[in-house]
């Protein structure tokens, strides 16, 4: 019987992945765009339809309260209810695993054999697996729902990730207001490099092009409070 190779050293493995599971990429990112955008519509709308900047600059204040709260809240509840719901899940296989060991067990080597892995070795592993309830639990959450138990989003990191990153974007198109701008312009200008900056921003995560993914939110953004500007504009015409 010949005696099988080593396995290789896993210090050799030089790449790393980001954390793609841990529930504040998504929040953040898209609290940064909605922040920016829609404050910048909003503001935009306002000024199409006042052209005191008062009431556009306790527009944009209160856009940002509003949209922070209420992101941090919608985030909470949403990666809660996904985390209960996850959790659920795993007590249910727990049980089964407890209930009904050996039919999991062939269960799992199932799934080790459309992987690819020979019937003798798969069963083997997943004899080993079953051999810790703990263990055994992780490894069919993993397989049947592709979640690691130990490793849930937490709602606490969405839901603050989705606050303060909604709040810093914005703030942005507010910002020249709040320090003295008697136009429009440098808003525009701001909220449109913003907007870019973030799209490209964003494609260091993804696979896009830096200038696809800055040229897109441009295009969108813009377009967004360009139309908002247009209503604004007519509401404030008619109005008066």
């Amino acid at each position: 019987m010949s005696t099988p190779e080593p396995l290789p050293d896993p210090g050799a493995v030089t790449h790393e992945h980001p954390d793609v599971t841990g529930g504040w990429l998504r929040p953040a990112v898209f609290g940064a765009m909605d922040g920016l955008v829609s404050n910048f519509a909003l503001i935009m709308g306002v000024t199409g339809g006042s052209s005191d900047r008062t009431p556009v600059i306790i527009a944009g204040l209160a856009g940002l309260a509003a949209g922070a709260f209420s992101m941090a809240a919608g985030e909470y509840t949403s990666v809660a209810s996904q985390r209960e719901l996850a959790q659920a899940q795993v007590a249910i296989e727990r049980e089964e695993i407890v209930r009904n060991g050996p039919a999991e067990q062939a269960e799992l080597a199932a799934a080790f054999v459309a992987k690819g892995i020979d019937e003798a070795t798969a069963r083997e592993v997943a004899q080993q697996v079953h051999r810790d309830l703990d263990h055994a639990v992780a490894v069919h959450a993993a397989e049947e729902m592709g979640i690691d138990p130990d490793d849930l989003p937490s709602p606490v990191v969405a839901a603050a990730s989705s606050f303060l990153a909604f709040t810093a974007g914005a703030v942005v198109p507010l910002l020249p207001l709040v320090l003295g701008a008697t136009s429009s312009a440098p808003t525009i200008v701001l909220s449109l490099l913003a907007l870019f900056a973030c799209g490209a921003v964003v494609t260091r995560v993804t696979s896009r092009p830096w200038w696809y993914g800055g040229l897109r939110q441009l295009v969108l953004g813009g377009a967004a409070a360009g139309v908002t500007y247009l209503i604004g504009h007519a509401v404030g015409t008619g109005v008066g």
